[in-house]
């Protein structure tokens, strides 16, 4: 399908955000966001400074661990300050290419977060399923490696889409019904058919979400199996503790995703813009929000450290039979 060439061609998008929003609570809404961005970026920049700064933590797991943090601080820096503008300064304007950039890094993070989580998998598979080779599978080399490979082909599927639909013609409305910039809320303002474009964007997000999903499935499903077969009393509780924490970060991560994705494409499913605004927000910026406090303040070398680091602000120091002992100051 053809488009005039006389067309007029967008300069600048505006995030709507919440179409049905009343005005006297977008302050409210913008402190939500806000808090929501202080606690992402400070609970996962301390996991950062923790790992930099303990030697003990420079181990595979804590590696990709440190991974997702870092992918959940650019997620929240991407999305939510024109969000909180939008709402605090009634400032939701974004140029075009600005705008194809957020769109690009939106989907690079949630393809990132994905394979990253196949990377947790592929360590807690090969940790708890080959115990005695994993030292030799997995060392801070190998994993060091594989998250650089998963930062950098992330950005493969979301360039594709990006690229596509910036050489498409925007000559119609500018108003993005939506948080962010991404494929769906800018496939409705293309002044041509975009079916093919979207179909394509469509097929590689599942394919870069539910690939490793499958994965993650086999892996705890090979776990579980090797629990029940080896662990016992305590020590199985608690790996069936973590599998299934870590497991609802996951659904609440793919499932959602999964039903926002495919509503366009059943008969008779709707949704309307504020609930499929509601719903990407809560699977976006839900799993960031907690990811530090269920990787990694359930971990016990972790919480060592944090005791540790707190015995030490208090004046007290561990003695090496496990004691507490006070540290005096004299002038």
């Amino acid at each position: 399908m053809s488009v005039d060439e006389n067309y007029t061609r967008v300069s600048e998008f505006v995030i709507v955000g919440f179409p049905s929003l009343q005005p006297e609570y977008f302050v409210l809404v913008a402190w939500f966001f806000f808090f929501l961005y202080v606690t992402t970026a400070v609970g996962n920049l301390l996991l950062v400074v923790m790992f930099t700064l303990e030697r003990s933590l420079h181990e595979p797991m804590y590696i990709v661990m440190v991974s997702l943090a870092l992918s959940d601080i650019g997620f929240a820096t991407v999305a939510l300050p024109k969000l909180i503008a939008r709402y605090w300064w009634n400032d939701g304007s974004l140029g075009f290419h600005t705008c194809f950039f957020q769109m690009h890094m939106i989907h690079y993070f949630g393809s990132l977060n994905s394979l990253i989580l196949l990377t947790m998998a592929l360590d807690r598979y090969l940790a708890i399923c080959f115990p005695l080779r994993y030292p030799t599978m997995m060392t801070n080399q190998t994993m060091a490696g594989l998250t650089l490979f998963c930062w950098g082909i992330a950005h493969i599927f979301p360039g594709i889409s990006t690229i596509s639909f910036t050489l498409m013609p925007f000559c119609g409305p500018n108003k993005i019904i939506h948080a962010f910039c991404d494929t769906m809320s800018l496939k409705s303002l293309v002044c041509v058919d975009t079916s093919r474009q979207y179909s394509l964007a469509f097929a590689s997000a599942m394919f870069i979400l539910y690939v490793p999903l499958a994965f993650i499935i086999f892996s705890y499903i090979c776990i579980v199996i090797s629990v029940l077969r080896m662990a016992k009393g305590q020590g199985r509780m608690k790996t069936f503790s973590t599998c299934a924490t870590q497991g609802c970060i996951i659904s609440i991560y793919y499932i959602p995703r999964f039903f926002v994705y495919v509503t366009p494409f059943i008969p008779n499913l709707t949704m309307t813009p504020d609930k499929r605004i509601a719903t990407t927000i809560f699977y976006s910026l839900f799993p960031p929000v907690i990811n530090p406090f269920i990787y990694c303040l359930r971990t016990k070398e972790i919480k060592q450290i944090f005791r540790r680091w707190l015995q030490k602000r208090k004046g007290v120091m561990p003695t090496k039979h496990g004691q507490i002992v006070a540290v005096t100051m004299s002038n």
